[in-house]
């Protein structure tokens, strides 16, 4: 007699993603926000990194084939419900990524290319590799500005520009796009939401002024895998994400002498 696979009531998450032995973004980000929204994570691991609040010392990234043999290894046998992914590194990692994604579990593509502190953590030439065989499997990817302007060759300083950009980078191929505005200035952030065949959404919140910043658009994006995993739609996923991450910087506890990590022990239930 076959067994049916159980999946976890509040959904499965696969997070494909590089390690943060600081534990403020990546991989160790990604779990916990995951689990804070009710979620179970199950993880892919591209890269080990020596890192903590004042940047990142060492980088180990790990070969393409056993990324993709950790893939398999969740997909058959516990399952997931949605996966998202932050740093991949290489061409040949996001070529084995792409090539393990099943084409009917929502996709969130964070594309992460450099560290807070300055480190690279995509190499240039994988950019177009990226482009052409990773984003058009996407259901969202979520660039902020710094790689938006690396996707598009070009500068973004304003909101108008935001709302172009999104449209243009739907041409990837990603069926949606969150345009992050943290980068500009002002007292309000705003987040542009595009989407093929539906109007632009804006998404506003006031600024909190903190340096603990660290693993933001990590946390944004799993924090959106997680509500779509659970039958969010997008912009129900992309609200309660920000919401999140916005509380989450509000009450972090203040570690490292540099850009320190949020406090992911927030609940789901501070905001149902």
């Amino acid at each position: 007699m076959r067994m049916t696979k159980q999946r976890f009531p509040r959904g499965s998450i696969l997070s494909i993603a590089g390690s943060d032995s600081g534990g403020g973004a990546g991989i160790q980000a990604d779990i916990k926000t995951i689990t804070a929204l009710g979620g179970y994570a199950s993880t892919a691991i591209t890269a080990l990194t020596a890192q903590n609040t004042t940047g990142v010392q060492g980088i180990y990234q790990v070969p393409a084939e056993f990324i993709r043999q950790q893939i398999k290894s969740v997909i058959d046998d516990i399952g997931v419900d949605s996966i998202k992914t932050g740093m991949l590194g290489n061409s040949e990692i996001i070529k084995a990524v792409a090539a393990s994604i099943p084409k009917d579990i929502p996709l969130v593509v964070d594309p992460v290319m450099v560290a807070k502190g300055g480190a690279v953590l995509l190499q240039r030439e994988a950019i177009s590799v990226l482009q052409k065989q990773l984003l058009p499997k996407a259901l969202l990817m979520t660039p902020n500005i710094p790689e938006a302007q690396i996707l598009l060759g070009r500068t973004i300083a304003t909101v108008e520009e935001m709302k172009q950009a999104g449209q243009d980078l739907l041409g990837f191929g990603t069926q949606s796009v969150l345009v992050k505005g943290g980068h500009l200035s002002g007292s309000e952030v705003y987040d542009v939401f595009v989407c093929k065949n539906k109007p632009i959404h804006i998404f506003t919140s006031k600024r909190l002024v903190s340096q603990h910043t660290h693993g933001t658009g990590c946390t944004l994006s799993a924090a959106i895998a997680v509500g779509l995993a659970q039958k969010y739609d997008l912009i129900s996923a992309i609200q309660r994400a920000r919401s999140f991450v916005w509380n989450a910087i509000k009450r972090a506890p203040g570690l490292g002498k540099g850009h320190g990590p949020l406090n992911h022990l927030i609940t789901i239930n501070s905001f149902d």
